[in-house]
């Protein structure tokens, strides 16, 4: 929330989620994100169960995974499209370095 932008090849990535305990659906809303995202939901096994595509800025409407997520990644709106990431896809990320 009331970040003002994301790099052209950033996003935010919340994993595990949730931090407390084991996958459940996740619900997100943008009601302080002034900059449109495409939200992908992605399940404990990597792959993308849901991509929320341009979420409105400023939306209190809640955007759900549909089913239980492990993490869930965020980057700028039309992105997703632009490069092809489609539902079923395989998502891997390395652990941050320390």
């Amino acid at each position: 929330m009331f970040r003002t932008d994301i790099s052209p090849d950033g996003g935010m990535l919340f994993a595990p989620y949730p931090a407390e305990g084991p996958p459940r659906e996740a619900s997100f809303w943008m009601k302080n994100t002034p900059s449109p995202l495409d939200i992908l939901f992605i399940r404990p096994n990597g792959t993308i169960a849901a991509i929320a595509s341009n979420v409105a800025p400023f939306s209190e409407t809640p955007v759900k995974s549909g089913e239980p997520v492990s993490a869930v990644l965020e980057i700028s709106g039309g992105k997703a499209a632009q490069h092809g990431i489609r539902v079923g896809d395989k998502v891997r990320w390395a652990p941050a370095s320390r």
